[in-house]
Formats: structure tokens, sequence, C-alpha cells
């Protein structure tokens, strides 16, 4: 079954004419997006005198995105950290509970995202010998052989560097659907997305690592939230996540197919294009914060991670909310 899958996705890519260079022709020019975001959240049913620690991711500034803080508020006194595995920026803040059964934070970013075309881009991107071995490695729940391999069974996978990102994302797309009914989605689990074939944006992206790293493509994970197309303002429901893979005498190429499962009329696009409708907060998976935090990595990290009594707090307990309004 799986081979009959895999040779049905090279006979598509070959009679679709999705070759390289219209794929590139097809790319849009380049948009940005000017927006205010607001992270906040309440700690609730804390235990009197207890002590928190809390780490709250804070999205980065790069070329994709410029972000600048223009109001903390969180109780105790906070500090920025770095963890040293993936760069991910992170507030750290530990105080006592006192009487307050109840601690609220809020967080307030002036945001503009680039929109990322890749695929135009004609770059040399260089990657360091740690991005290679951390994003070449399986995670705990992203194997890199044993089932998910199988789905490459026999076939002949492209020596071009971002047409085997193309085949593996084409592969993807056609083997998972969008579908958030089955219990155990959104966890990343290689071996759940697998069996059910179905899932949300970590479980269609953590297939595609998984298999972009059995044939030694470093990939990564990156995740954030998403903002509706229509400018404007309102509340943000959850996160969103996409990856990103490095293709040889190029770079880093990002695919979100989730959104391409979602949307077929864009799955030329979200291959090798990001939208500028997205903020991203961290990336990579089983990470461990700084200061360490008591309990296992996390699986990934766009939520606060907070600790009571040097125990994890659990996320039910933990109620955030996510705001947008453009500015421009």
């Amino acid at each position: 079954m799986f081979r009959a899958l895999i040779f049905g996705l090279i006979l598509a890519a070959a009679t679709s004419g999705s070759t390289w260079a219209q794929v590139e022709k097809a790319v849009p020019t380049h948009k940005k997006r000017h927006f205010e975001f607001v992270y906040s959240g309440v700690i609730a049913d804390l235990p009197k005198n207890a002590t928190v620690r809390a780490w709250i991711p804070l999205p980065p500034s790069n070329a994709e995105q410029q972000v600048v803080r223009s109001l903390t508020e969180v109780p105790g006194e906070t500090r920025e950290t770095v963890e040293s595995v993936h760069g991910n920026k992170m507030l750290y803040v530990e105080f006592k509970a006192a009487d307050a059964n109840e601690l609220p934070f809020r967080l307030v970013y002036d945001i503009t995202r680039n929109e990322v075309n890749s695929l135009a881009q004609k770059g040399n991107e260089s990657i360091t010998s740690q991005q290679e071995k951390i994003y070449s490695a399986p995670n705990r729940l992203v194997p890199i052989d044993g089932k998910p391999a199988s789905l490459l069974s026999g076939a002949e996978i492209p020596q071009d560097s971002i047409e085997s990102g193309r085949f593996l994302y084409d592969l993807v797309e056609k083997y998972m659907s969008y579908d958030k009914t089955k219990p155990g989605f959104g966890q990343g689990d290689v071996l759940w997305a697998c069996d059910s074939k179905t899932g949300n944006c970590t479980d269609f992206h953590s297939l595609f690592i998984s298999l972009a790293r059995n044939q030694n493509i470093p990939a990564f994970f990156e995740i954030g939230f998403p903002l509706p197309v229509e400018r404007g303002q309102g509340k943000i429901g959850g996160y969103h996540c996409w990856a990103k893979y490095f293709a040889k005498n190029h770079g880093w190429v990002p695919v979100d197919i989730s959104e391409a499962d979602k949307h077929p009329d864009l799955r030329e696009y979200y291959f090798g294009n990001l939208s500028e409708n997205r903020v991203a907060f961290s990336k990579g998976r089983d990470i461990v914060l700084e200061p360490k935090q008591s309990g296992k990595p996390l699986n990934y990290f766009v939520y606060p991670h907070v600790e009571v009594d040097g125990k994890a707090w659990p996320k039910a307990k933990i109620n955030m909310e996510f705001q947008y309004r453009d500015i421009d």
C-alpha cells in the first residue's frame, strides 16, 4: 500500500506540471503586516504561599519578523533567558503566591511580519555543524526510522535538494487529512500520525520532519500564532506551526503542509513560502528551558510553562487569551 501511494505521488508530480521553475514564477511579491499582539493569561487555583516558577516564550526578532515588546505585566521580578540548543528566548519569573489564588500576566507586542518567499531567493545560506546535528536527529515523538520510514519504501526520491523536499511535502499532504476529531491529535506524535493519517499542524509537520531527517535532510519545527487574512482586530483561538528544511546550495525552505491541505488552491504557494499572517514564537522539540525546569523537556514551547512547588501546573489551570489588532 505504501509503495502504491509513493508511486502515485511520483506520477502525479510528473503529470501536474508542478516543476520547481513554475513554482518559482508563481511566487508573489513580498508583503508585510504590522499589528499589535497581546499574549495574556491567568494562572489559577494557586495554593497559598506556593512557590511559582514561570517561563513565558518570547517571539524573536529576525529577518522574518521585527518584534518590540511595548508592555510587560508579570508578577515578580522577571529576567530574559535563552536556551542553548535552539536559541529560544523566554521571560523567567519566580515568586511567592502569597494570598492570591489567581495571578494574571499580560505582554503586548508591536510586530511587523514579512511574507517569506524562499524559492524566489537564489541564496546560498549555510548551516552550522550544530544545526545539522540537532535537526537531523530524532526527537521523543519524532522517530526517523521504523513505521514512518516505511512510507518511503521503494520510492525514488529526487536527488535535487529542492525537489526532494517537494516530494516529501506532496507525500505528507496526500497521506494526511486535516482533522482534529480523533483523540491524540496535536502532540506531533509521528507514530500516531502514521496510524491515524489525520491531525493538525503539529502532526503534519512532525511527519514531514521525520521523513526529511530519514533522508539526511535537516529539518526543524517552528510554532507561533496565526492571524486571520482579513485585517482588523479580534481574538486568536490557538497556535499554528510549520516546518523548515535545509536545501543544499539554497538555504532553509519553509513548508506549511496543513494549510495546503486545508486550502488546496494554495498548495503550490505553501511549499517554500509563508504568508505574513502569522507570528513565530519558538522552534524545536524536546525543549529544556533556561533555567532548567524540574520536569521533563517540553514537547514544544508556545504556551507558558508553570511549576508550582516544583511540579508542573496543569494547562487547564493556565487560562490563556490571545488578541491581535492591525496597525497599518
